[in-house]
């Protein structure tokens, strides 16, 4: 099969689309045959070196796919050759073939096509895992996500709207900001030019990219008994938590990921979104923001546009046919 490979550690042009050896599923996992992947943030990071793959998963890139059944390894049940499928991904998304293990595996949503569904494991299962199993976002509440024009941010603005909290989103321009509201979000900040503490005052719960360089206000913006969820590094991997605040507010602060879990961790996510999330999209509460599809053979050019930001949602790779 072809898959892209990595190189050497560097920038996009590194990245290469090469004959490797087909993957076999073994007990308990099935083989996807690949209809698309998708970009994230944590891509690009293990193409520069910074975020190599949990022991035993594959060294390609790739966190989510969607596909076609194409064999089932030993004792998997619940799943047929054929089914179309979308799927989380510890790596390997950024080819023609996949193996994963059959908890991560979910249905296409209704109405979403197997192209599309692509955009969905990832995101789905980091807002659902870390704003409702974690965050326990309730109805009422505030809820502030920051990089709302990504594709976790535009996830997350329907996920906490179709559940009735208040949104509240970030963004480096006022046109990404007017496409959150389009979406949902109540209340928009741009981070070049207004304070996100001094707009929003309050938020029960924060999901966080930054981590160090938004620490000391994502405390201040916690309303009492808040919740931060950090998901992200983009602004650095070191801060100061102001304690007395935490104390005082009766705060929580959370940091977590999805790649290293455990195999039984990851599908009790994935079983929590097919349970609660799957309806949202199907009912068209939610829906897969795609802002660009490129080919797969040339993911150098969708890690270029996910680097500059120039894209409002998701970047889709389309494996050719």
């Amino acid at each position: 099969m072809r898959a892209i490979t990595v190189r050497e550690p560097g920038g996009p042009d590194v990245l290469e689309w090469t004959e490797v050896a087909d993957p076999v599923p073994g007990k308990g996992e099935v083989l996807i045959d690949v209809a698309a992947s998708a970009v994230n943030r944590a891509d690009l990071l293990q193409r520069q070196g910074f975020y190599p793959p949990p022991p035993g998963a594959s060294d390609i890139i790739g966190l989510e796919c969607s596909g076609t059944i194409a064999a089932l390894g030993e004792g998997v049940t619940g799943w047929n050759v054929g089914d179309e499928v979308c799927a989380l991904l510890a790596g390997g998304g950024y080819a023609e073939k996949v193996v994963v293990p059959a908890q991560q595996v979910l249905p296409l949503p209704k109405g979403v096509d197997v192209d599309t569904a692509a955009a969905l494991p990832e995101v789905a299962c980091t807002v659902w895992s870390n704003v409702v199993m974690d965050g326990k976002l309730k109805t009422g509440e505030t809820f502030l996500v920051h990089g709302g024009a990504g594709g976790i941010g535009t996830h997350a603005i329907q996920v906490a709207k179709a559940l009735g909290a208040t949104v509240a989103v970030t963004a480096g321009s006022d046109e990404r900001l007017r496409k959150c509201a389009e979406l949902g979000a109540d209340i928009t900040v741009n981070y070049k030019t207004q304070d996100f503490v001094a707009e929003v005052k309050q938020a029960d719960v924060v999901l966080d990219n930054m981590g160090a360089a938004y620490l000391p206000r994502n405390i201040d913006v916690l309303a009492p008994d808040g919740r931060l969820m950090i998901i992200g590094m983009q602004g650095g991997v070191q801060g100061e938590l102001p304690i007395g605040k935490l104390l005082s507010k009766r705060a929580m602060v959370m940091a977590t990921g999805l790649r290293f879990r455990s195999v039984d961790s990851k599908g009790a996510i994935v079983a929590q979104v097919r349970e609660h999330l799957w309806p949202l999209i199907e009912s068209g509460a939610v829906k897969p923001i795609v802002g660009r599809t490129v080919p797969m053979s040339d993911a150098a050019e969708a890690h270029r546009l996910l680097e500059a930001s120039d894209v409002f949602g998701k970047v889709l790779l389309k494996r050719e046919r």
